[in-house]
């Protein structure tokens, strides 16, 4: 079967512009010139946006460095997750200190945070990633964000010097079904949304049924248009659960 879902680059091998394409885009071009900027990137499970930020990232060629999280077991704590999580980037980027890694951060045109920090599990089945976490402790987990604002305070002066790129979803599980915070409840989401454009910018990827269609033939050829618009009742317009089921 096919792999619709997009972890990297690497597996953008089909893509179809759209136009929240073209909203994160505009988004993302001043990331050359500025610093200072977070960008929150939010949709639906299966809308694809970790596709759309990959590919918007190799069409403007801006540097990315991409944080990888990959934790030993479901049950650390926060404060040993958030510790974890810088731990990671200075691993990668092969410094020892807090001011070494921030410094190393600078040279980079943005910070990801996206599937290989969250759903390093699916890259890896031996991993266990930032959402497994999160999913296993619930609001146990609360304390690693409030961790995360300490330290952007702490540090504010060093975040106006970088970038971030966070694929941003809020899931809770709600009569046996995954449900987005920020896409799924009406007007609670158009709510949440509203608020986190407050100190952030925020671009949501979602689609028309039209270009859930074509999103939908790029990657399946032969099918019918009027199977898609059957499956766009069930699933609503996010391509990648509709390629997998019509598959199936």
């Amino acid at each position: 079967m096919e792999k619709y879902k997009i972890n990297s680059q690497d597996d953008n091998r089909q893509f179809i512009p759209t136009r929240s394409y073209y909203k994160l885009l505009k988004s993302l071009e001043d990331f050359k010139n500025k610093r200072g900027i977070i960008l929150h990137v939010v949709g639906a499970p299966g809308t694809g946006k970790s596709a759309n930020i990959h590919y918007s990232f190799e069409e403007l060629g801006l540097n990315i460095y991409e944080a990888s999280l990959v934790l030993d077991n479901p049950y650390l704590t926060p404060r040993m997750v958030f510790k974890r999580t810088l731990d990671s980037m200075k691993d990668d980027l092969g410094v020892k200190t807090d001011e070494e890694l921030y410094q190393s951060l600078k040279e980079f045109d943005a910070v990801l945070f996206a599937d290989k920090f969250h759903d390093s599990h699916l890259l890896n089945e031996n991993n266990i990633g930032f959402s497994q976490w999160t999913a296993h402790n619930g609001l146990k987990t609360f304390p690693y964000y409030v961790l995360c604002l300490e330290e952007y305070i702490k540090r504010k002066k060093e975040f106006n010097e970088l970038n971030i790129v966070l694929q941003t979803a809020w899931r809770v599980k709600i009569g046996g079904k995954k449900r987005d915070l920020f896409t799924d409840f009406g007007a609670l989401s158009r709510a949440s949304l509203l608020f986190l454009k407050i100190p952030f910018r925020v671009v949501e990827i979602s689609y028309s049924p039209e270009e859930t269609i074509s999103i939908v033939k790029i990657h399946l050829n032969d099918v019918d248009e009027s199977l898609i618009r059957e499956y766009i009742t069930i699933y609503g317009c996010r391509p990648r659960f509709i390629c997998e089921n019509i598959q199936k």
